[in-house]
């Protein structure tokens, strides 16, 4: 089995990653081929275990029940144009040259690894491999859960990441649907968080699989979850979508919530987890939010930074809370709003962030 997968690298290699390396000039620049190569390969795998395991699991015990699956699409699409293209992109030719940049990676003399971050600060750490790759995880998922809650805090940032929260019917290939500029500031991010800790390349490269495969699994339309114990530590679909639930307008806050992305013990420790909820509509009611699920990928992409651009040149951009956005794209903050009216048919309720 190592042979065979040895050999699919090199193949993949020698084909393709060292050919597109030389042809955008970055030779030496962008870490180990065969790293990339294996990236590639493991993302090719993810897409697999989401499209033969995670979707027929939607099918077997689906939280909600479509009448077809006409908005989950572009989902797909959005999945492996991330796994298979911009991932691997920005962790082997953006992260590496940064890290270099800053001393990280090979030594300039003999070839040696230099040790930074973490691994530097606690050497206990560099004879135990799989304990410093947890700590890792852990830093990097608590960097997440913030940032999470910074994207739905500030008006500017949730115009873009309400993309993501617009799909009607949340599905397993939802986790990638989201604006590139929302996926470049989250890279950006969440690269400095992995730099400053000492994370190498491929171990970012590792950190995002597992993430990935996690948050893939959490958005499956599964009515199930790990159980009153393992659900206040790990994230699970029924958790997740609670918070991708439309807005109640009796209660307008029972929203914001859930915004772990593998561990859900930074929602319990930080007062933002919600259990007990009976599976909800997914979802934004707000029609400028909402009409992305008539876009396709382009015109998303598009609406998504109008919004963006309509609220970052305005104060309401910048104050924190939930808001909507007008024919300007100006965001409105819905405390001065009637949450009823964004109730769309078939659908009670709204959400506006």
């Amino acid at each position: 089995m190592h042979e065979f997968w040895s050999f699919l690298v090199s193949w993949l290699n020698v084909h393709a990653v060292t050919p597109f390396l030389a042809l955008v000039h970055l030779n030496g620049l962008a870490g180990d081929p065969n790293e990339i190569a294996a990236a590639l390969l493991i993302a090719f795998a993810q897409v697999l275990v989401i499209g033969c395991v995670f979707r027929p699991l939607e099918t077997l015990a689906p939280a909600e029940k479509w009448s077809g699956r006409r908005y989950t699409r572009i989902d797909r699409t959005y999945t492996l144009v991330m796994l298979l293209g911009l991932n691997p992109l920005f962790a082997y030719l953006l992260l590496t040259p940064l890290a270099n940049g800053f001393g990280g990676g090979a030594a300039a003399a003999g070839g040696s690894e230099t040790v930074s971050g973490l691994a530097h600060w606690l050497p206990w750490f560099q004879q135990h491999p799989l304990a410093l790759f947890l700590a890792y995880y852990l830093l990097y998922d608590f960097v997440y859960y913030w940032m999470h809650r910074t994207q739905h805090a500030i008006p500017w940032w949730w115009a873009l990441h309400s993309m993501h929260h617009s799909q009607r019917q949340m599905n397993c290939w939802t986790n990638d649907r989201g604006s590139y500029v929302d996926g470049f500031l989250q890279s950006i991010v969440l690269a400095t968080a992995g730099l400053a800790i000492g994370v190498e390349p491929d171990q970012f490269a590792l950190l995002m699989f597992v993430g990935e495969l996690v948050q893939n699994f959490s958005h499956t339309n599964v009515r199930f979850g790990f159980g009153r114990g393992f659900e206040k530590i790990f994230v699970d679909p029924k958790f997740h979508r609670l918070h991708h639930m439309i807005v109640d307008p009796e209660r307008p806050r029972l929203h914001d919530c859930n915004y772990g992305q593998v561990f859900s013990i930074w929602d319990v420790l930080f007062g933002t987890a919600l259990y007990g909820e009976p599976p909800r509509p997914t979802g934004v009611g707000d029609p400028m939010v909402d009409a992305d699920n008539g876009r396709g990928l382009v015109a998303m992409q598009w609406g998504a930074f109008r919004r963006f651009w309509g609220a970052v040149w305005t104060r309401a951009g910048w104050t924190p809370g939930d808001v909507a956005f007008d024919e300007n794209y100006t965001p409105v903050p819905t405390s001065h709003m009637d949450l009823h009216q964004f109730a769309r048919e078939s659908v009670q309720g709204a959400s506006a962030g």
